[in-house]
């Protein structure tokens, strides 16, 4: 009886139920259903060290309008670093798209980095799509590479043999081992080594190597590239070591806002590989001897590039890191370069952490070897100020290497002991200008004075000559 009733119930108010579904149906604007986009194929081909081309087809159910390519690389940066590229399509239902990354125009990246990308799809009406993100790793495939894996070490070679390739792993992890007892520096995770066979094979994987090049470290992408040949079985060993405390002082100091002098930097790295060799200590002792010492200030922003006063300069800079750290221990180091990455200047951050300033240091420092005072400190070479802002990448623009430090290969003409000049690469954030193009700070700064000259004269020739030029026409208009 009860559900006799509510059935009635409901055939009565169907009509009205039905009428407001009518009533309501005018007022809802019709959804179509949109077809998702989908990928059909998506891929990146390298052609080492030149370029890498990736390519992709996309089929949608309408119109597909645009379609831009993200990408990047795998590595520290001050901020978030995605670069875009905008291929041509025309505007269809399938569309393919490429487009091709030339290393020589942006600076070629360390071997053995990720790349990601992804691929931003648009439709006619509006809808967007983001395909799946995939990685490619930046190395060549001419060469059998082989890996070695373990205590925070992933050495990777190609020839030799299995027995060069494990005496180069276990002396880089001994000399991690070193690092963390000695300067208190550890990987935040595992360093990946390449050990080419040459130095020729080395320069042919990094476009606009130096000449002179024999190891270089990316600190960023936590890479470290070096030529070693089987009769060099020891410099390759020392070299590691350099470059790994490179590596570790890098991570320790990454920041926008920090500058590492040069001397501490090198320094340290000739710490970290066990010190000078015995010819270049006594090239020091006699530079000590005869009061032809560099002040600690020069050795801020540069080394010479002349091989006997280089090599005087990084025996200089391990003398006197040395003498911080026996003297006053490893965590005053750690502290220091704490301060250095919290954008404190040198000055600042040894006054805090130590109690002098770089000319009280420099005091310390000669009295404990027996040298000379220093008079009249030399001027310091220049330095970059720190920017509080972090480096932001420009539509379009292409995410290169980071600065990269450079070891001298020891049959070229700097000493074997020494890594030579640092060798400036793009730095993390992204440019489109090549590490050729860069050149020496010299340059930079006779380009820069060029163009503040010829910015201002543009500006004196807008505010003088255009009144002159009217005055001339007002002169010329009158009547005689």
């Amino acid at each position: 009886m009860i559900l006799e009733k509510g059935a009635q119930a409901m055939r009565q108010r169907l009509p009205v139920l039905l009428l407001l579904v009518f009533l309501l149906g005018g007022l809802v604007v019709p959804v179509h259903a949109q077809a998702s986009i989908q990928v059909v194929s998506d891929k990146a081909t390298i052609t080492f060290p030149e370029t890498i081309q990736f390519s992709a087809e996309f089929k949608a159910g309408s119109e597909i309008k645009s379609v831009i390519l993200q990408y990047g690389v795998e590595q520290l940066t001050c901020g978030t670093v995605q670069a875009e590229a905008f291929p041509a399509v025309t505007p269809a239902a399938d569309v393919n798209a490429s487009w091709t990354w030339e290393m020589r125009q942006s600076g070629s990246l360390p071997p053995g980095s990720t790349v990601w990308w992804q691929w931003l799809v648009t439709d006619s009406s509006g809808v967007q799509f983001i395909s799946p993100q995939k990685t490619i790793l930046w190395l060549d495939d001419i060469h059998p590479w082989q890996v070695i894996i373990g205590g925070e070490i992933n050495l990777h070679y190609y020839d030799g043999g299995s027995d060069f390739g494990q005496q180069l792993h276990d002396a880089a992890v001994t000399a991690l081992g070193r690092l963390s007892k000695d300067i208190g520096l550890t990987p935040s995770k595992a360093v990946d080594i390449y050990i080419y066979a040459n130095t020729n094979d080395l320069k042919d994987a990094v476009l606009y190597a130096p000449s002179w090049v024999g190891g270089q470290a990316f600190p960023e992408s936590n890479i470290i590239i070096i030529g070693v040949t089987l009769d060099e079985l020891d410099w390759g060993k020392s070299t590691e070591a350099h470059e790994l405390t490179h590596v570790l002082v890098g991570h320790l100091t990454f920041s926008c806002l920090s500058f590492m002098p040069t001397w501490l930097n090198e320094g340290l790295a000739m710490y970290g590989e066990g010190g000078p060799l015995p010819a270049d200590q006594t090239q020091f002792d006699q530079a000590k001897a005869k009061n032809q010492l560099p002040s600690l200030r020069s050795l801020i922003g540069g080394f010479s590039e002349e091989a006997s006063r280089a090599t005087l300069s990084y025996t200089e800079a391990f003398s006197v890191v040395n003498f911080m750290i026996k003297t006053y221990g490893q965590d005053k180091m750690l502290s220091l370069l704490e301060d250095l990455k919290n954008g404190q200047t040198m000055d600042d951050a040894l006054q805090s952490v130590y109690g002098f300033n770089t000319d009280g240091l420099e005091s310390a420092w000669r009295s404990s070897i027996g040298a000379p005072v220093q008079a009249n400190s030399s001027q310091p070479t220049p330095v970059p100020t720190p920017t509080n802002v972090p480096t932001i990448v420009p539509i379009g623009a292409v995410p290169v290497a980071q600065a990269a430090v450079s070891t001298p290969h020891p049959t070229e003409n700097l000493p074997t002991s020494t890594p030579a000049v640092i060798a400036q690469a793009p730095g993390a954030a992204a440019t489109s200008v090549p590490v050729a193009g860069q050149g020496s700070a010299s340059t930079k700064t006779i380009i820069t004075i060029l163009e503040i000259a010829g910015a201002c004269l543009v500006v004196a020739l807008v505010l003088v000559g255009l009144p002159l030029f009217f005055a001339l026409r007002r002169r010329r208009g009158r009547p005689s």
